[in-house]
């Protein structure tokens, strides 16, 4: 079973946010993963809204990914569930769950988990039959 991070997870986590204390508890567990394009969200965020240098990130990121985080492999088939996923599930207010959203619930197989903080995330999470651990926010 694994546990799969949704871009806030990261962001909590590096950023020092109320949720990083759970965040590391659940890579102290191990089998924690992280769709790449998660990956790219987290990483654009903390430059773009946080301030924290590419080179900085790099630093921090390193130890993380591939050792204590893994990539979640996407493929055709993941990509073509979230497309449909998001068809079903998104709606501009009463849903607004974005596509990277969909693709870490397609990612997750069963008896995997996913992290998150986004109420929207939590409830398709729940509507797709996908295990959720609610993180602070």
């Amino acid at each position: 079973m694994r546990v799969l991070l949704d871009a806030y997870a990261l962001i909590a986590l590096l950023a020092e946010e109320p949720a990083a204390a759970q965040v590391e508890a659940l890579i102290r567990r191990g089998n924690t993963a992280i769709a790449p394009v998660n990956l790219a969200e987290a990483l654009d965020v903390l430059q773009r809204v946080a301030g924290i240098p590419r080179e900085r990130l790099e630093h921090l990121m390193t130890p993380l990914i591939d050792q204590a985080i893994q990539l979640a492999p996407i493929d055709g088939q993941i990509a073509r569930d979230a497309a449909d996923m998001r068809a079903r599930r998104y709606h501009r207010t009463r849903s607004p769950l974005s596509l990277a959203d969909c693709m870490l619930l397609a990612a997750a197989g069963r008896g995997d988990t996913i992290a998150t903080a986004d109420r929207v995330l939590l409830r398709a999470a729940e509507a797709e039959d996908v295990g959720a651990t609610a993180l602070a926010a």
